[in-house]
């Protein structure tokens, strides 16, 4: 057993003994009938060996997760004039918050809150009709998952539809300063839909690794963005990937990462590592509670934190 892997192995032992597990997301129906003991970690090294345990293999909805994806995807589309239509200030605020956009005239604080990535959708939508824009979506996490298995759970898309009041709230009042272009429906369809995508920890941790690695798979050798982009995406992820307790996780974990309400955490440790880790019980940031503290763990005990 490598060194990697018994680290991953006794993190994963000693979390899933633990009871203080947060609690599931329950605003979600689909969300709230996940088992919280569920506990999954991955890690895949610059030399593409694979450190996995628990439910690693168990595919959960990543919410969230796949704002990072979008903005990946968004930014090959328009460039440096996506920052025009949203921020890239921390929020301080609930990922769901209207409170903002109000001061701000329209313009989220940045891409990972709602209301960023539902106009990062906007912008991926623009010119192509709603099913168009998400296989576009679906087939990029495929192709960086390096599986074509993985889909969208239609059973949680259509939970997000009928409970997607606040969303809709967001997109409309920002319809009304004219920063969503397409027909709200369409832009929170294809939104709701790839929050619902479903992933192991195992496809997410492969999906990742081009943010590792300066925007690139050191595997396949393919690059999906340049070494620039790569490390902003991570810079966002860092001082944005948590919401309101995105200083919390810097603080404690001290990696570039991306929470979703799923109780997925995608994570990167530059150079090193893609990381991605599942316990669906969430503190009260609405980031999955077992799983920072796993990530904290493992930045530790491998000397993983960019803060040395």
């Amino acid at each position: 057993m490598s060194e990697l892997q018994r680290v991953v192995s006794e993190i994963v032992d000693e979390m899933r003994a633990r009871e203080d597990r947060g609690e599931v997301a329950t605003y979600i129906s689909e969300l709230a009938r996940v088992d919280p003991r569920q506990f999954g970690l991955a890690v895949i090294d610059a030399e593409g060996n694979v450190a996995a345990a628990g439910d690693c293999d168990v595919p959960f909805s990543i919410q969230s997760i796949s704002k990072v994806f979008t903005l990946t995807l968004a930014l090959g589309k328009v460039g440096d004039r996506l920052w025009r239509r949203v921020g890239r200030e921390p929020s301080g605020s609930p990922f769901n918050s209207i409170v903002q956009l109000e001061r701000e005239r329209g313009i989220p604080r940045n891409p990972f809150i709602n209301a960023g990535a539902i106009v990062v959708t906007d912008v991926i939508l623009s010119g192509h009709q709603p099913r168009e824009a998400l296989g576009e979506i679906l087939r990029f996490m495929q192709f960086l998952g390096q599986d074509a298995s993985i889909t969208i759970d239609s059973a949680v898309a259509a939970s997000e539809q009928r409970t997607g009041f606040r969303n809709r709230a967001l997109a409309n009042y920002m319809k009304s300063f004219d920063a969503i272009e397409n027909t709200v429906d369409f832009v929170l369809g294809a939104y709701f839909h790839h929050c619902a995508i479903a992933m192991s920890c195992r496809q997410l941790a492969t999906a990742g690794r081009f943010l590792a690695h300066l925007g690139r798979n050191p595997e396949t050798g393919f690059s999906v963005v340049q070494p620039e982009r790569a490390r902003r995406i991570n810079a966002l992820m860092l001082t944005c990937g948590h919401y309101d307790g995105s200083g919390e996780f810097a603080y404690r974990v001290g990696l570039p990462g991306k929470s979703g309400v799923g109780g997925g955490i995608f994570a990167v440790a530059p150079g090193k590592a893609s990381i991605a880790v599942w316990s669906p019980g969430l503190d009260a940031s609405g980031n999955s509670h077992l799983g920072r503290l796993a990530l904290e763990e493992l930045a530790k005990r491998l000397g993983w934190s960019i803060f040395g």
